[in-house]
């Protein structure tokens, strides 16, 4: 199954890459910067979706002795060259954009819609390819090819007004304005890739109110030294310090391990690391002396 996946990223590619030259000529060729601009945007794909092949096969790679905690985030390095390419992408295309606004060129339109339609259909067959996925490198790849089937729809439509109009500078604002979306929506996928790498907590889950809710429901003395990070987006590591009543039977507190895991779990964090402490124990870390102060003890 994992194969099959793999190996649609890599039709998707090669589709994609053999249109990115058909267009670079058809924008030529018609005089288009909104074909060319697509043409940029297109070939970030595809490298991305090299990148994508390449770095996903290496990110499935199990945890060793170099990298103990396995090759995701060779992933989301991914995610992050693809975004850059696409940055870099769409400022080339805005700058000759402006430039052609301020010198309108003749356009071949009927060249447009011809290579606007060959680009329909290769966009719709890799985003079908590439869609049913919660990874992030291949989320963010299908988004792309679903962003290009809008773009051609738009380009299609562009050529058919100005087969009727003498609007040329149409074609150089749209090409700004798919340059501009690009840039938004890959500067804010970039910007999660890189916190990912930083270590971030993620964002769907709220320590504060998690902690909280261990401590009641399991009624814990006090819960410090939490760290929740994520390798790639989807897998979620935790550690944190439990401290309990010095005569707890062992027989409770492998229950107590075992029920936090499995709430933990519950709350999409898939691997956890429990430090268990007594509360005569003094936790010589600087980190948890500074969060023992608002550490409430429970009464019964």
């Amino acid at each position: 199954m994992v194969e099959k996946k793999k190996s649609n990223i890599l039709v998707a590619a090669v589709l994609n890459l053999i249109f990115v030259v058909i267009e670079i000529i058809g924008g030529i060729y018609t005089g288009s910067v909104a074909i060319l601009s697509d043409s940029v945007h297109d070939l970030g794909d595809s490298l991305t979706l090299f990148v994508a092949y390449f770095l996903e096969r290496k990110s499935n790679k199990k945890p060793d002795k170099k990298y103990t905690y396995g090759y995701l985030r060779y992933s989301l390095l991914g995610a992050i060259i693809t975004a850059l390419t696409l940055i870099i992408g769409s400022i080339v295309i805005i700058y000759n954009a402006v430039i052609r606004i301020m010198n309108p060129i003749e356009i071949n339109y009927k060249g447009m819609i011809f290579f606007a339609i060959i680009g329909l259909l290769v966009n719709i067959i890799g985003f079908k390819l590439t869609h049913k996925t919660s990874n992030m490198n291949e989320k963010m790849i299908s988004f792309h090819l679903l962003e290009d089937t809008l773009n051609w729809i738009l380009v299609i439509a562009v050529s058919i007004i100005m087969m009727f109009t003498d609007a040329v500078i149409l074609d150089a604002i749209l090409s700004i304005v798919i340059s501009l979306y690009i840039f938004t929506h890959v500067i804010a996928n970039l910007k999660r890739a890189i916190e990912i790498m930083l270590d971030k907590a993620p964002e769907n889950i709220d320590i504060d109110k998690l902690t909280f809710e261990l401590k009641e429901k399991f009624n814990i003395i006090g819960i410090h030294h939490v760290h929740l990070w994520s390798l790639d987006g989807e897998n979620n590591f935790i550690t944190m310090h439990i401290v309990v009543r010095k005569d707890e039977s062992v027989e409770k507190i492998i229950n107590l391990k075992k029920e936090i895991k499995h709430e933990l779990l519950h709350n999409g964090i898939n691997h956890t690391t429990l430090e268990i402490e007594y509360d005569f124990e003094n936790c010589n870390d600087i980190i948890c002396d500074i969060k023992n102060d608002n550490e409430g003890h429970h009464h019964h």
